[in-house]
């Protein structure tokens, strides 16, 4: 009996969003198939004009839009911004610096500062248990 492997094939949609890029604005031969695992490797090791060309202009999707300004997807909607931006409009936003924007960013950066200091908390936590012997972990004897 031989066996054979599927090929492992994606949405364009999920394919897009793995890329980073806004799946509109892909070429139409791209949004009408699908894309195998083996494609999406090739893209993404060694991306075609049209893709490096998206990701350098735009337009880009809220989660890269996001990250660019340093903000959350929820803090883009709280600021207005619904549709995907280019690059330069992107950088339009930073150099204007609306009340918004700065808003978020803030917030950002607390979130960031508390999510560290979370982990920080934890991993003394977890200092502590071994430095005194202990392991709660399940399916080990307690000492």
């Amino acid at each position: 009996m031989t066996s054979h492997q599927n090929t492992q094939t994606m949405k364009p949609a999920t394919a897009a969003k793995k890329l980073g890029v806004y799946l509109d604005a892909t070429p139409a031969e791209f949004r009408e198939g699908v894309v195998s695992r083996d494609e999406l490797n090739a893209l993404q090791s060694d991306p075609p004009e049209w893709l490096r060309e998206l990701r350098r202009n735009g337009p880009h999707p809220r989660p890269v839009v996001a990250a660019k300004l340093g903000v959350s997807i929820s803090g883009l909607a709280r600021g207005g911004v619904t549709e995907p931006l280019t690059t330069e409009q992107i950088d339009a936003l930073k150099s204007e610096a609306p009340q918004w924007l700065q808003k978020e960013r803030a917030t950002q950066a607390e979130v960031r500062k508390e999510a560290a200091r979370l982990k920080e908390k934890r991993q003394q936590g977890q200092e502590k248990e071994k430095s005194a012997g202990r392991d709660d972990r399940p399916g080990r004897p307690r000492p």
